[in-house]
């Protein structure tokens, strides 16, 4: 039964990570380098993302610099950036890449919460997901008659599994309501 639960948290903070990456990824209208995370460079034949082959920064709120390790890369990070969905057009200096982020619309604004409540429900229903193969496994346990878990423990079992799937909702609603938060007081 520990092994269970012990899965069952293993799982659902994965769930929990995941919403947590995908919420770096949307633009706010504040600079943040999680913007980046998805953008891969062509670096000498490899897929490669950028914080690995430069050093990004936040020189204010609305500003990214990128300073690649290696002038030659400039380019080529600039033509991935100009690539991805981010919609932002990169100036580059010769040196480094500035990245100015605009502001966005109420308009747009409010697709971003949409999309952002999205994710979230996408990351409720993973949390519930796991906790139907968590009670799934303890009924096979229970029902196993040379397993040591009486209907009693199996009753806590459920119950456990419950608090944490309401403890793990709870976390996605907090990520959820300062993402929203975040992107509506730009």
């Amino acid at each position: 039964m520990q092994t269970v639960l012990k899965d069952l948290d293993a799982r659902m903070n994965g769930a929990l990570e995941v919403l947590g990456r995908e919420f770096a990824g949307v633009r706010t209208g504040r600079a943040s380098a999680g913007l980046l995370e998805s953008i891969r460079v062509d670096y000498y034949g490899n897929p490669t993302p950028i914080s690995q082959m430069a050093s990004v920064s936040v020189p204010d709120a609305r500003t990214l610099m990128i300073q690649p390790w290696e002038a030659a890369q400039l380019k080529e990070v600039e033509k991935a950036i100009m690539k991805s969905d981010l919609g932002i057009q990169p100036v580059n200096d010769g040196k480094v890449i500035r990245l100015t982020m605009p502001t966005p619309t109420e308009e747009r604004r409010k697709q971003l919460v949409k999309n952002v409540h999205k994710m979230a429900e996408d990351a409720r229903v993973a949390v519930r997901n796991v906790r139907r193969e968590a009670n799934d496994k303890l009924k096979a346990l229970a029902k196993d008659k040379r397993a040591p878990i009486t209907e009693d423990d199996e009753r806590r079992g459920h119950d456990q599994i419950q608090k944490t799937t309401d403890k793990f909702i709870a976390r996605i609603d907090e990520l959820l309501k300062k993402k929203e938060q975040e992107i509506m007081s730009f």
